[in-house]
């Protein structure tokens, strides 16, 4: 049975409706995950949605900024949204989707904290923030869920590129936030922690250069292609053997008003 899910920082979910509208009606993915929704929950475009056979939708939202939401064609159940570091910034939400054969998956989407310019919590709060926050998801394990006969598959804007191909240059970035030695140990550690899978590097050799993610600085992004893998897809251990490929959807980048991520999109096979 064939099941599908993208995760997306779509970088406002009411000014990028057409695209992620074109996604769906040529990508069809089972499950969407937005990041950077950037709109309350009454004004989340829940109608257009549902018009496109994506009935199934559990929301986090704030005015302006952050944002996240599950779309789903099939049913959710158990939504839940969690806080960190006691700041509610509506950076999490989770819930159960029931795939086809009843295989029962919690699905965890996050938007982790970009932690400003400065690589130094102790002049820049925003890093410090965003180095807690991880500390926090160790909390989070793949292996208690499957206990309840609950798979789990972790997805988001995790705004960190752990390995040195997940950048364009690893030298140059090693002092930029989002490589830094002391976030991509800290996910790291994080990801082993809770037992989780990079789904993105089983299908991909971590010897291979993959971003998800180009900046709108740059004139020309596709030739300059200083991109960063900042979009993860994880799981427990139990599905990593169904995974039968990844997409990143780079052309998406190209798009007329983009987000400066893309999607990426895991397939299954249970």
């Amino acid at each position: 049975m064939a099941f599908s899910i993208t995760t997306w920082n779509i970088n406002s979910v009411r000014l990028r409706m057409p695209l992620v509208q074109h996604f769906l009606e040529t990508e069809q993915p089972d499950v969407l995950c937005l990041q950077e929704t950037k709109c309350p929950n009454d004004a989340f475009p829940s109608a257009a949605f549902r018009k496109l056979g994506y009935e199934h939708i559990a929301i986090h939202g704030q005015k302006g900024y952050h944002g996240v939401a599950i779309i789903s064609r099939l049913p959710l159940s158990d939504d839940r949204r969690q806080t960190y570091c006691d700041i509610d910034h509506t950076r999490n939400i989770s819930a159960i989707v029931e795939t086809p054969g009843s295989r029962r998956i919690r699905i965890h989407n996050f938007y982790v904290p970009a932690g400003g310019d400065e690589p130094d919590r102790e002049i820049n709060p925003k890093f410090g923030h965003k180095l807690d926050f991880v500390e926090e998801m160790k909390l989070l394990h793949a292996e208690a869920e499957q206990a309840e006969g609950v798979s789990a598959i972790l997805v988001g804007d995790l705004n960190i590129a752990p390995l040195e191909t997940d950048v364009w240059s690893h030298k140059q970035l090693l002092k930029v936030v989002s490589h830094t030695p002391v976030e991509t140990e800290s996910f790291l550690a994080m990801q082993k922690a809770g037992a989780w899978v990079d789904l993105i590097r089983a299908h991909i050799p971590p010897d291979e250069k993959i971003f998800t993610w180009w900046s709108y600085r740059a004139k020309d992004w596709d030739a300059a292609d200083r991109g960063r893998r900042l979009d993860h897809v994880w799981s427990s251990a139990d599905l990593a053997p169904a995974l039968k490929r990844i997409d990143v959807l780079r052309e998406a980048r190209g798009w007329e008003r983009p987000s400066d991520h893309v999607p990426v999109t895991a397939h299954f096979d249970f």
